[in-house]
């Protein structure tokens, strides 16, 4: 009884996480895949969310090959540098805008933050354009070289943070806790 309980619990956390990023099934690499209802139509793979638990599925979703949204449901480790690549766009949808998202933390039906978790990462490298971290803590340092990186209130860098330029730097918007040094190199 007690696992069902517990299974019932990650299948709701699940389900509100992804209220606001459409219909999606984890598939058994932990990412997501397209609902049955959209299994007739030809997806894009840079269209659907990723809700990854394992270290190897996170490497991939938030690579050039990866989604518009990564978000985790417990505490990850990587202990290879993760490289944040590609254009992305708001939702998956081409017509809005370049928009990239890290998400370490679930949420309720109202989009409150239930839960925030550690993402432990030697080193992360930002490539792409408007990526923003949201909920949790980054445990490792993070390197900037896109514009428009984005440090949401609810989310710390518990590390450094460099930035590629002052014209990158510049764009960036830290609401965020930082607890090394943020530097340009």
């Amino acid at each position: 009884m007690k696992k069902l309980a517990q299974g019932l619990l990650v299948a709701g956390v699940a389900i509100a996480l992804l209220s606001g990023c459409g219909n999606n099934n984890e598939n058994a690499n932990g990412a997501a895949s397209p609902s049955p209802a959209a299994a007739n139509e030809q997806t894009d793979a840079q269209s659907t969310a990723s809700i990854v638990n394992q270290a190897d599925a996170f490497v991939k979703a938030l690579s050039a090959d990866g989604t518009w949204i990564v978000a985790t449901l417990n505490d990850l480790t990587v202990d290879t540098d993760v490289v944040v690549a590609g254009e992305f766009h708001d939702k998956g949808a081409a017509e809005n805008a370049i928009y990239r998202k890290l998400a370490l933390y679930t949420q309720d039906e109202d989009h409150n933050i239930t839960a925030s978790f550690n993402l432990t990462v030697p080193k992360i490298t930002v490539q792409s354009e408007n990526f923003k971290v949201q909920g949790g803590t980054i445990k490792g340092d993070v390197y900037v070289e896109a514009n428009g990186f984005s440090l949401d209130k609810t989310a710390t860098i518990d590390g450094n943070l460099y930035f590629a330029s002052e014209d990158v730097k510049a764009t960036a918007v830290l609401d965020g806790e930082v607890t090394g040094e943020t530097a340009v190199q």
